[in-house]
C-alpha cells in the first residue's frame, strides 16, 4: 500500500490578499488553476482543523551513519515503534521514493525577515533539484502578522521563484504559529496520493500568533506533513521573554524528572543541570508510565519545546530537520541535503492498539543497529471520536 506525503515550505512574505496571486506570476493559462486553489483556501482559517479518520498511521523515517551517510538497506523487523510505551507492529511500505510531492514554501516577511528577503530571490535551480524529477505541485505562503496565500499549487517553479523574488517587507509581527497551521490545512486539502511537506524559513520564536501552543501541537501532528526548517538569529535578546507570552515552562514536581532544579555535586553544592531542557524532557518522557501519563508529559514536553523554539521543534514532532540560516551558500546547501532526504526515506505504518484520545508519544529505534542513528516523527493526535489525525487514508 502506498502513502504519500505533501510538503509545505514556509518563508516569510509580504500582505497580499488571501487567494491574490502577483499579476507577473500569473500568466493567463495558470489563472484557472490558481483561482480553484485559491478558491479552495480562503474559507480556511488559520484556527481551523482539518482530520483525516484513520486507523493507520505513517512514519517517514530516515536513518544515516554516524558520518551521516543514508541507509537504505533496512527491514521493517530492524525498526522498534513504540506509542505511549507499548510496542506495535510495523509494516514497511515499499516503493514510496516516485510519489508525487505537494510543497508549501512559507515565507516570513515581517518583524526581522525583511532583512533577508534578497536572499530569497533567484532559487528556482535550488528548487527544481528540491523537487527533482517527480510528479510536484508547489504553492508559497508569507507571513508577517497574518499568513497570506501567494501562490496557489502549480507545478511551474518560474512562478513560484517570481513570487519569492518580488517580496516586500511586512509588518513587525513573526506569526509562525498561524503560518504553520495555515499552511498544513493548505496541504489537508491535496490528494491523500501526495508526499506532504513544510520547508520553513523564520524567525525560530513567535510574535503576533492567534493560534496557541496547544492548537499548533494538534495541526502538526493532524496530517502526515514533514516540516523542514531553516530558522535565522532575530534580534531579540530575550527569548525568554518571547517564550513568557505562552504561559509557563510547566515543570514537573520538584526534584522529580520534569523539574528545573540544580543538581548537586559529591559534596552537596548545587552545580547548573548539564541538559538542555528540550533533552530533559525527552529523556524524562521515555522513562514515565504508564502509557496514559507517558502520552501526558510528552505532550507537556513537546508544547515546552515550542514555546523555545518553533523552528526546531516543529521539525522534530513531524520527522523533519531543522537548520540555521546563515547565508544563501548554506541555504542552497541546505536544500540540497533536504532534497536528497526527501526520497530516500522509509515509510513505516502501523495500527494503533490503544487509540486513546489525545496526544500520543511515539519513539522509533533500530533494534540491532546502535552505530545508526533514526530520525522519525515523535507523535500524532488521537480526537475524541477516536480517528487517528496524522494517519492516512484508508
Amino acid at each position: 500500500m502506498m502513502r504519500i506525503f505533501a510538503v509545505v515550505v514556509l518563508v516569510a512574505a509580504t500582505s497580499f490578499s488571501l487567494g491574490q496571486t502577483p499579476a507577473a506570476a500569473t500568466p493567463a493559462a495558470d489563472a484557472a488553476a490558481q483561482d480553484a486553489d485559491a478558491g479552495q483556501t480562503e474559507a480556511m482559517p488559520p484556527g481551523a482543523s482539518i482530520t483525516v479518520r484513520s486507523s493507520l498511521v505513517v512514519v517517514p523515517a530516515l536513518v544515516r551513519t554516524k558520518a551521516g551517510q543514508l541507509v537504505y538497506t533496512l527491514k521493517a523487523d530492524d525498526f522498534r515503534l513504540t506509542d505511549d510505551g507499548v510496542e506495535q507492529t510495523l509494516h514497511l511500505e515499499q516503493n514510496t521514493g516516485d510519489q508525487p510531492l505537494a510543497l508549501v514554501i512559507v515565507v516570513q516577511t515581517g518583524g526581522d525577515a525583511s532583512a533577508h528577503l534578497e536572499q530569497y530571490q533567484g532559487m528556482e535551480p535550488m528548487l527544481d533539484n528540491l523537487v527533482g524529477n517527480i510528479e510536484h505541485k508547489v504553492a508559497v505562503v508569507g507571513f508577517d502578522g497574518t499568513p497570506t496565500l501567494l501562490h496557489g499549487f502549480t507545478p511551474n517553479l518560474a512562478f513560484i521563484t517570481h513570487s519569492l523574488d518580488i517580496l516586500d517587507p511586512g509588518d513587525q509581527k513573526a506569526a509562525v504559529l498561524d503560518a504553520v497551521a495555515y499552511a498544513v490545512k493548505l496541504l489537508g486539502q491535496q490528494p491523500t496520493t501526495y508526499r506532504r511537506a513544510i520547508l520553513l524559513l523564520s524567525e525560530t520564536t513567535d510574535d503576533g500568533s492567534h493560534t496557541t501552543v496547544t492548537q499548533a501541537l494538534h495541526a502538526i501532528s493532524d496530517t502526515n506533513t514533514t516540516i523542514y526548517s531553516v530558522g535565522f538569529h532575530t534580534t531579540k535578546t530575550d527569548v525568554g521573554h518571547e517564550a513568557a507570552k505562552f504561559g509557563s515552562d510547566e515543570p514537573g514536581p520538584q526534584h522529580g524528572c520534569f523539574s528545573r532544579d540544580f543538581g548537586t555535586d559529591e559534596d552537596g553544592n548545587a552545580v547548573k543541570a548539564k541538559e538542555s531542557k528540550t533533552a530533559q524532557d525527552t529523556n524524562c518522557v521515555e522513562e514515565l508510565l504508564p502509557p496514559l501519563r507517558l502520552a501526558h508529559m510528552a505532550e507537556i514536553a513537546a508544547r515546552n519545546a515550542m514555546r523555545h523554539n518553533i523552528s526546531k521543534s516543529v521539525a522534530k514532532l513531524t520527522g523533519g530537520e531543522y537548520f540555521k540560516f546563515k547565508n544563501v551558500k548554506t541555504l542552497d546547501k541546505d536544500l540540497f541535503t533536504i532534497s536528497n532526504h526527501i526520497p530516500n526515506r522509509y515509510v513505516l505504518t502501523f495500527q494503533p492498539t490503544s487509540p486513546t484520545p489525545g496526544f500520543h508519544y511515539i519513539s522509533l529505534k533500530l533494534r540491532n543497529y546502535p552505530q545508526l542513528n533514526v530520525d522519525a516523527r515523535d507523535g500524532y493526535w488521537v480526537n475524541a471520536e477516536g480517528g487517528v489525525s496524522g494517519g492516512a487514508a484508508q
